[in-house]
């Protein structure tokens, strides 16, 4: 397949396509935004795995989420992570990225030219998924979801405490507690940081089909149950309910007199609460702050620096403004909107 590439950055290996970011040496592309001979994909997220490729291959403690995606007759791959295979003319690897579970920066090596693509990540805590790794090379490509200096998260454990505070107060007033997050990766995080014995804990369906999986891959989490219109009583008036932003639950009446709460980066932003009527909002996030997108291309050590996924116009001015050589990569974005 011809990449259509019109744009170059950094050592080479990688370049714009109408499909995506596409490495010509290696003859794949990296979280395609259409169908491709061949896909390399960061992680489960509907704005990273998309359907229609001919072959897919990502980091192999997430190749279960990717099967949900895509359906398990998708041809999907999964690699150790660390683990060096030649595609092409290129050796490539997956290393933890910290963002979710299986989710993975991409590092293609050619000579003594080494690019790392992140897809999105965090250095944050989160008993969910592994942590980051810093993978040093000279071409390094970032997200920027949250590129901009005022976004700076609080110490993760002291925002899990609010949360059981919160959950705490609300069961012992006779009130259910209701936190939306996203149904990939938040939601886990949510359950496996959250004290377990304050009550019962519900999810919505779009939480609970991923469930088995990181339970399975061995990550802490407790003990839940799918929650509809026909069992909220199991929740009402002491448990947590824990469901997506994106979800329709008519029902929701069912629980009784309830607090309602988002886990949310954006919520580093005290307007952006108010706008969506929560009556908590938990900065919580699985993306990189300024603090630590900055510290990564410190410690990467690369001369080339390529800005994507979110305040990528900002970012590139500032990093040039202390001497990188700073780009932005275009991205084409569909699906929901995680954080």
């Amino acid at each position: 397949m011809s990449s259509g590439a019109t744009q170059k950055w950094g050592n080479g290996l990688v370049e714009l396509s109408r499909a995506g970011l596409y490495c010509p040496k290696g003859g794949f592309h990296i979280d395609p935004w259409k169908g491709v001979d061949r896909a390399l994909i960061t992680h489960g997220h509907a704005d990273h795995t998309r359907v229609g490729s001919s072959h897919y291959t990502c980091a192999d403690i997430g190749l279960p989420i990717l099967e949900l995606r895509l359906g398990k007759k998708a041809p999907i791959e999964g690699w150790p992570y660390g683990e060096r295979r030649r595609l092409g003319d290129v050796w490539v690897s997956f290393h933890p990225a910290g963002h979710v579970l299986g989710s993975a920066q991409i590092r293609i090596e050619s000579g003594e030219n080494v690019t790392v693509i992140t897809g999105d990540y965090k250095r944050h805590w989160d008993p969910s998924c592994h942590p980051f790794e810093v993978v040093p090379c000279d071409t390094f490509i970032t997200e920027s979801t949250f590129g901009l200096p005022i976004y700076q998260w609080p110490d993760p454990s002291a925002e899990f405490e609010k949360i059981n505070t919160w959950w705490r107060r609300n069961s012992e007033q006779g009130r259910t507690s209701v936190i939306y997050a996203y149904s990939l990766g938040k939601a886990q995080r949510i359950l496996a940081g959250i004290d377990p014995k304050i009550g019962p804990i519900g999810v919505h369906r779009a939480v609970d089909e991923f469930l088995p999986i990181y339970r399975n891959a061995g990550f802490p989490i407790p003990e839940t149950v799918r929650i509809g219109s026909e069992n909220p009583q199991i929740i009402k008036g002491s448990g947590l309910f824990v469901l997506p932003p994106s979800a329709e639950a008519k029902w929701m009446s069912k629980l009784g007199p309830s607090s309602e709460a988002a886990a949310s980066g954006w919520m580093r932003v005290r307007g952006m609460r108010r706008w969506q009527s929560y009556d908590q909002g938990f900065v919580i996030s699985d993306h990189a702050d300024w603090p630590t997108l900055h510290q990564t291309i410190q410690e990467t050590g690369a001369h080339h620096i390529g800005v994507t996924h979110g305040y990528t116009t900002e970012m590139v001015r500032y990093l040039r403004e202390v001497g990188h050589n700073a780009f932005e990569v275009p991205t084409w974005f569909t699906g929901d909107r995680e954080d």
